[in-house]
């Protein structure tokens, strides 16, 4: 699979497994809901502070959030 469309499948799956709306999400992040809009679609890749805050928000490692490792968070 394409790394853009796992990446947007496991954020879609993230932010429904934590009952939070895009625009929820868009907010943790402070960033307008179109723009985290086109993460879940596979229109863009976050920047790498983006990608930390994005991992930070769903409590999840780098690792997972990027497919690397199933194991969710390393201590």
């Amino acid at each position: 699979m394409e790394f853009r469309a796992f990446f947007s499948e496991r954020l879609r799956e993230l932010r429904k497994e934590q009952g939070e709306t895009q625009q929820q999400v868009a907010d943790g992040l402070g960033v307008p809901r179109q723009h985290y809009h086109k993460f879940e679609a596979g229109e863009n890749l976050p920047s790498l502070e983006r990608f930390i805050a994005l991992a930070d928000h769903f409590g999840v490692s780098l690792d997972y959030l990027a497919g690397r490792t199933e194991e969710r968070w390393r201590p």
